[in-house]
């Protein structure tokens, strides 16, 4: 592969991901939730499973411990999450996300859907299906960081 070709390929993929993250916020925005930003998103992915603390959270979103702090501070003043008692740190808090958080999650993943029904329209929906399993298996392992 050329240089040039590489280039477009990798332009390519970054314009995929920024229009993804964009649409996914819009359609999470449309649905009620519009006092935040694509940034929380990325959060509650990490969050949504079994919460996490906010040391988990900066490492998650690649920022400082004061950073995830503060956009913790945010979300639960918002009335997405709320701070709890650690179950295996009594010195640590557990950030979870509550039913507004959850909603807002669901709200994501409807739009999530409607983006990538909109790809099988284009493409069809094998080529949608093979696309995902091609790049599961060059993706790397690990958060999906916001591009700060």
């Amino acid at each position: 592969m050329y240089n040039s070709e590489a280039m477009a390929l990798s332009a390519a993929l970054l314009a995929v991901a920024g229009d993804l993250t964009q649409r996914i916020h819009d359609g999470v925005t449309a649905r009620g939730f519009a006092d935040l930003r694509p940034a929380h998103g990325f959060a509650f992915a990490r969050l949504a499973p079994d919460g996490a603390t906010v040391t988990d959270l900066a490492v998650h979103l690649g920022v400082t411990k004061q950073a995830a702090s503060q956009l913790v501070d945010e979300i639960v003043r918002k009335g997405y999450a709320e701070r709890r008692p650690h179950p295996q740190d009594a010195r640590a808090r557990l950030v979870v996300l509550t039913e507004r958080g959850w909603a807002c999650t669901r709200a994501a993943e409807a739009a999530a859907a409607e983006v990538v029904s909109g790809w099988a329209g284009l493409l069809g929906e094998g080529e949608v299906r093979a696309l995902g399993e091609r790049l599961a298996r060059i993706a790397p392992y690990g958060p999906i960081k916001p591009a700060w």
